[in-house]
């Protein structure tokens, strides 16, 4: 398949052209005060800086920075960056999103060898990669995750590789040309509730993503999968536990649950801050219906603490073979 490749544009231009044009024209929505559970410190640690410097130097775009992740001070501190790849706009304009929307530049043909090369100066035992949606390519951007899973692969032979994609939606045999790359654990998020899909993730449609974890799994039984959803946007409980069983008749294994925080006035609002305690609840729920992990808290993130959730994955999936 013919790809196209360009450098990315200089941070001038990328400066000057509007964030979120598709959301200019919306009302502003009241911004809720955080409550304490979910102030975090700005990050200034040496850690953090060096963190920034190496992936500056290798001109790479993390999830971290462009979805203004609260978690960024502790795991770039700890070196535990994710790596989006495929540029900083997204072709999709989901309502809960802040990073960038519009048309995307061309592909960086030297962005594998660089992702690589950060994953190995940070010296990541594992790495999460994860991307824009990139509906303007033929397969999504599915070779260039392959691309990437083998350079890290080829310069990292220890790192193991967690993957959080796209849909792929109507891109044939994109999903397998991920899953035998070998990622030893493939994530797609479903974000929230089947009701709220077209408010909130228009673009996307939810049983196709839930086919698309199901697939994973069919090509390779092997394979961890994971999903994720985020609380607060207006879902009802039964809704979330619905989405538990969907998702455990998919055979996933882990799920994370987090609250959503919204990023700016022109985004969807939030409904509410679950407290930390029903979050408890909720996972003791999901452990209940059988998936082998389960992180849930306000501050849960896919990527986050995903080095040490593997780790505690295996464990649980060795756990259970022996049970069986």
């Amino acid at each position: 398949m013919a790809v196209i490749y360009e450098q990315r544009p200089t941070e001038t231009a990328e400066a000057e052209r509007p964030r979120h044009p598709e959301k200019a024209h919306k009302p502003d929505s009241p911004v809720l005060r955080k409550p304490p559970w979910l102030r975090v410190k700005a990050p200034t640690s040496p850690g953090y800086q060096g963190t920034r410097n190496i992936v500056r130097e290798h001109n790479l775009v993390t999830v971290c920075e462009e979805a203004g992740c609260p978690n960024i001070g502790e795991c770039w501190e700890k070196k535990h960056a994710t790596m989006m790849i495929m540029g900083d706009t997204c072709t999709r304009a989901c309502a809960f999103c802040n990073v960038r929307t519009g048309l995307p530049a061309p592909l960086d043909r030297d962005e594998p060898n660089n992702v690589a090369q950060a994953v190995r100066k940070l010296g990541l035992s594992h790495v999460v990669i994860t991307s824009v949606d990139r509906d303007d390519l033929a397969d999504g951007g599915a070779h260039h995750f392959a691309e990437v899973i083998d350079a890290i692969r080829e310069q990292s032979p220890g790192t193991t590789v967690e993957v959080l994609t796209p849909d792929f939606l109507r891109k044939p045999g994109a999903l397998e040309v991920v899953v035998k790359a070998k990622p030893d654990v493939f994530n797609h998020n479903l974000e929230t509730v089947p009701s709220l899909y077209l408010r909130v993730r228009p673009g996307a449609r939810y049983f196709a993503s839930l086919r698309l974890l199901q697939q994973a799994k069919e090509i390779d039984p092997t394979l961890f999968t994971k999903s994720g959803i985020m609380v607060g946007l207006g879902e009802t409980r039964e809704e979330v536990m619905q989405v538990m069983d969907d998702l455990r008749a998919a055979d996933v294994d882990f799920l994370t649950i987090g609250q959503y925080l919204q990023p700016t006035r022109k985004h969807h609002p939030i409904d509410r801050f679950v407290p930390p305690e029903e979050f408890k609840g909720l996972e003791s729920t999901a452990y209940a219906k059988g998936f082998l992990m389960v992180s849930a808290s306000p501050l849960t993130r896919s990527s986050h603490h995903a080095g040490e959730d593997f780790e505690r994955l295996k464990a649980a999936r060795t756990a259970s073979s022996g049970r069986s």
